[in-house]
């Protein structure tokens, strides 16, 4: 019994494994290899997988939840970096350093993370160079990231930075189709994401239907026709 729960858990490890971009077309061997090293967490909402400065035991693979990863600055306030999801793998940075986590991560919802340990996976690392590659483009995709988002928060105001959020999410911006578009997280995270409080985010939202520009229904939130929020977006950004 215990050897088939043991067999059933290192499958799912494998399997959300297989489904993280680092390691997508591992063959299963490598897979099972970094299966062995890898431990599985979970977080109640509200709890912490780990804090800034917090010696790093590895990097994480969220399974199943979300995780807000952010810092709070001199005034107290937090700013999101990024909310990860099933399949996304964050904190690889720490490998490489000593001086610990940069950046506190907490769970927004009930969660679970594989956490890769540290000198597992840099031994396996000496053994399979070719992971390193892989390591530097994960990496290299979350600071693309972060200068979309440092390039979001230089814009104007709330109401560009939101209309540049939604076109974003648009297939095609100059499109008079509606656009559907499922909202993964709250609102107040959204509202940090996009670098303001909930209050401010819903005026501009409620601003933005009025105008008929978007409806909201729930967690579902419809651009009714993209091209008019893209004039709005040109206007404010004086093109």
């Amino acid at each position: 019994m215990v050897s088939a729960f043991a067999e059933l858990k290192s499958a799912a490890i494998v399997s959300t494994l297989r489904r993280c971009q680092i390691f997508a077309g591992l063959a299963p061997e490598d897979l099972n290899a970094i299966a062995a090293i890898t431990l599985v967490k979970s977080l109640e909402k509200g709890d912490y997988l780990f804090r800034e400065g917090a010696p790093a035991q590895g990097f994480y693979i969220a399974q199943r939840g979300s995780i807000n990863v952010h810092r709070v600055n001199a005034a107290g306030k937090e700013q999101i970096i990024h909310v990860f999801r099933a399949g996304e793998s964050f904190a690889e940075a720490a490998l490489a350093t000593s001086s610990g986590y940069p950046a506190d991560a907490r769970a927004l919802e009930s969660s679970q993370v594989l956490l890769v340990e540290k000198a597992g996976f840099l031994a396996l690392l000496r053994r399979q160079p070719e992971l390193a590659l892989r390591m530097l483009g994960s990496m290299s995709l979350h600071l693309r990231t972060l200068i979309a988002q440092l390039e979001d928060l230089t814009l104007k105001d709330v109401e560009t930075r939101l209309a540049n959020w939604l076109i974003k999410r648009c297939p095609n911006p100059e499109s008079t189709q509606p656009v559907i578009i499922e909202l993964k997280t709250t609102k107040r995270v959204l509202a940090a994401e996009l670098g303001t409080v909930s209050e401010t985010f819903s005026r501009t939202l409620a601003k933005f239907r009025q105008q008929k520009l978007v409806t909201v229904k729930g967690k579902t939130l419809s651009v009714l026709c993209p091209l008019k929020l893209r004039e709005l977006l040109r206007r404010n950004l004086g093109e």
